[in-house]
């Protein structure tokens, strides 16, 4: 048979719907499939800390309420700040077996020049919480509130490391006051603690998970949170933005990466997932009410968005501290 341009150019069209139909199907069965064996939670820090109980906790709450068909196993890959850990999930690319959560060191060991990802190597899937940060002093200082630090133009407050989430928040403290608080290096929580009860520094930025024994006990005093709104677990105690500090906003965002370029359905599959889990019971009294966090679902663009900032944000701190150029 003798075929003429139009025959073929039909011909073509047919062959090429009935391949992508066939492409379609394929795509959609292996959806319907996904997950089909365990997932890897890589956690990139020791057991036992913030980002392993986050991890596992979130891994448990998912297979209490049986969400997915398969496992999620938990896997501490510990060095170099978390860039042991983020290279080996940055390395599965296009691979939706891989999990992680997101730390500080997330963004700052690459700044650092520490790790051969950062987060533009990543999928972000979906937020499920916020860790704020209550500014505190000690009941014995002279400071009730806020405003009262105007009265003092130089202060002292403890962080973990140069390059924390208190360091970035006494910056924005200080511009916004315009005073001078200064970051002093510690080893650890428990040394910066001490030196905030014991008056060698004058301030400090908690999380409420290592405020709350402390203020119950009448030993710190809140002045303010850096959340966009009053945290349930502590009503009384102003945001920065209520008593004029709007651009003092900055919180830890818990949430979940998988490696850059998974299917977009996998995206949507895990925004599910988590959103479940972001407004069961279960978590709510396994997390948020343990550690005093602030639930807040956020979906994977939203989740991007805020990464984007929140790399930006320690980027301009680590500059303007000379850290890097």
């Amino acid at each position: 048979m003798t075929y003429g341009l139009s025959n073929f150019v039909n011909h073509g069209r047919v062959v090429g719907l009935g391949l992508l139909t066939a492409a379609a199907i394929a795509v959609s069965a292996a959806a319907a499939e996904y997950p089909d064996k365990d997932i890897k939670m890589i956690i990139p820090f020791g057991a036992g800390g913030g980002s392993d109980t986050l991890a596992r906790t979130i891994a448990g709450v998912i297979e209490e309420m049986k969400l997915i068909p398969v496992k999620i196993l938990p896997e501490n890959r510990t060095g170099g700040s978390g860039a042991v850990g983020y290279s080996v999930v940055a390395k599965e690319k296009g691979d939706p077996y891989h999990l992680a959560t997101v730390s500080v060191s997330f963004f700052t060991t690459p700044l650092l020049g520490g790790s051969p990802v950062s987060y533009k190597d990543f999928t972000p899937l979906a937020a499920i919480a916020q860790s704020p940060y209550i500014m505190v002093v000690p009941t014995s200082s002279e400071y009730q509130k806020l405003d009262d630090l105007k009265k003092t133009p130089r202060f002292t407050t403890g962080t973990t490391g140069v390059v924390s989430d208190a360091a970035l928040l006494a910056k924005m403290t200080s511009n916004a006051l315009g005073i001078q608080i200064d970051s002093v290096p510690f080893d650890g929580e428990g040394e910066v603690m001490a030196a905030l009860l014991g008056g060698h520094v004058n301030v400090g930025f908690l999380n409420p998970s290592e405020a709350m024994a402390q203020m119950k006990a009448g030993k710190l005093r809140p002045l303010a949170i850096t959340s966009a709104e009053r945290s349930p677990a502590f009503p009384d105690i102003p945001t920065f933005k209520e008593l004029g500090y709007g651009e003092i906003l900055h919180t830890q965002l818990r949430g979940l990466v998988m490696p850059a370029d998974v299917p977009p359905e996998v995206v949507t599959y895990w925004e599910g997932i988590l959103q479940k889990v972001a407004t069961s019971e279960q978590w709510k009294k396994q997390y948020i009410d343990r550690f005093h966090d602030i639930p807040d679902y956020v979906d994977a663009e939203g989740f991007k968005q805020v990464l984007e900032r929140t790399n930006a944000r320690y980027e301009t701190m680590m500059k303007e501290l000379g850290i890097i150029k």
